[in-house]
């Protein structure tokens, strides 16, 4: 019998740190899709960005201050880093299309996003229902395909950027625009091995 309760509210901390994935990661594509709309996009990922960054500090915080914890402290830090990490990269993303002055799209762009779109969707459906160990192992193998979907695309898109040339500078920026959705969404597949973990260990 346990004689102190386990803090659930970690459950809640983190679905909220995943629904700001799937708000950051939707406004990317949105981004790719109306680069006309480039400003007020970027603006309102930099606020999920850092309502992100908030709750992991909250959820950083609080395994200090629980007697118990839902599992283990480690695997809450290391969600918790995985799932903002993630943000951080779609914020990158979002500030370098800024930077770079992006007025017109690529499709390979609106594609790989689009796919990172759906990869934060399976990461929010995982932790939401980190609890069941078979849900968990279905999403996780779900984002193994996505990211695989993901860097097809990045492959031939940047087979196609080099072999088109043309200007240089343009070149370089679309370069590193694909290199970071692809980031990202490397970086989902690892929140997905996160989770895996934690299943398996409290299975």
């Amino acid at each position: 019998m346990r004689i102190l309760p386990r803090d659930e509210k970690f459950y809640d901390l983190f679905t909220e740190l995943a629904i700001r994935l799937t708000s950051s990661a939707n406004l990317l594509h949105e981004m790719f899709l109306s680069p006309g709309e480039l400003q007020a996009k970027v603006s309102t990922i930099k606020e999920l960005e850092h309502e992100a960054d908030n709750l992991t500090h909250d959820i950083i915080d609080r395994i200090d201050r629980t007697f118990v914890t839902p599992f283990d402290r480690e695997d809450i830090h290391a969600l918790a880093s995985e799932l903002d990490d993630v943000i951080d990269l779609i914020d990158g993303t979002a500030r370098r299309a800024t930077i770079f002055r992006i007025q017109q799209t690529r499709p390979a762009a609106v594609v790989l996003a689009e796919v990172l779109a759906r990869a934060a969707a399976c990461v929010e459906e995982g932790v939401r229902d980190m609890k069941s160990a078979k849900h968990v192992y279905a999403i996780s193998e779900k984002l193994k395909t996505l990211e695989e979907e993901g860097d097809a695309v990045y492959h031939e898109a940047m087979g196609k950027l080099f072999a088109e040339g043309g200007d240089a500078l343009e070149v370089i920026k679309w370069k590193d625009l694909y290199d970071k959705i692809e980031d990202a969404l490397d970086q989902c597949e690892d929140v997905g091995n996160v989770l895996q973990s934690i299943a398996l260990k409290n299975a």
